[in-house]
């Protein structure tokens, strides 16, 4: 296959050239991932890498997201500088996602699925992390309580609520992902919960919400009125 460089496009064609004669927006993901590579290999250019790219995560940037390091140096032509590059490309994404939020007062699940969902859901293992928050319900910080495996990870009620006095938290929200993408809460997910409700009810640190993120959305514990 005779293959072309990217040098040899029309301009306009050349993926860092169209980002600036017409804008980010113009480009495809397998352009925007294009200009990360910066170079292709041999035999494939830098934009045609990218499609392999996105072919292999099924043309899905959710998927592409929750691609390690070793999967992404699966796909020929990948090594550890471009995946490295690519990972945390798409980690600054999430983040970016989850941090518009954290000015405004989280008054609902969904407030709470859009800060916490770019950050979990896409976690091959399992997290459990805590929201702690003003009398306005803003966010004073956010803790990674524990890091499990793929079907559970430990929570102490005592760090949760030590963490909570230090930081002069109102309320909380808990949230933890399910890596196996079902949104059912475990027995064990109850327990916890109402452990966790009723030592925040006598140290009067209320538990707003508990949420369970996967691919598939949220389950929300006070929607569905398990907080009682």
């Amino acid at each position: 296959m005779e293959y072309t460089s990217i040098k040899q496009w029309a301009e306009d064609d050349r993926p860092r050239e169209k980002m600036v004669l017409k804008g980010k927006n113009a480009l495809s993901d397998a352009e925007l991932i294009a200009i990360l590579l910066a170079t292709g290999t041999k035999e494939l250019s830098a934009v045609d890498l990218a499609k392999k790219i996105m072919n292999a995560a099924q043309n899905d940037l959710n998927v592409l997201a929750r691609m390690t390091l070793t999967d992404l140096q699966k796909i020929k032509g990948i090594g550890p500088a471009k995946a490295i590059t690519i990972a945390a490309a798409m980690e600054l994404g999430g983040r970016k996602k989850s941090g518009s939020i954290v000015q405004k007062s989280i008054t609902s699940s969904r407030d709470a699925y859009d800060y916490f969902g770019p950050k979990l859901e896409d976690k091959t293992f399992e997290e459990f992390h805590v929201l702690l928050l003003n009398r306005a319900n803003k966010v004073i910080a956010e803790v990674q309580i524990s890091e499990g495996g793929v079907a559970g990870t430990y929570v102490d009620p005592k760090k949760i609520f030590k963490l909570a006095l230090e930081h002069g938290a109102s309320s909380i929200i808990l949230c933890h992902n399910h890596p196996s993408g079902g949104l059912v809460p475990s027995q064990q997910d109850i327990n916890i919960t109402q452990k966790i409700v009723s030592a925040g009810k006598l140290l009067e640190i209320m538990v707003l919400d508990h949420l369970i993120i996967s691919i598939a959305g949220f389950y929300s514990f006070a929607d569905e009125g398990m907080l009682k």
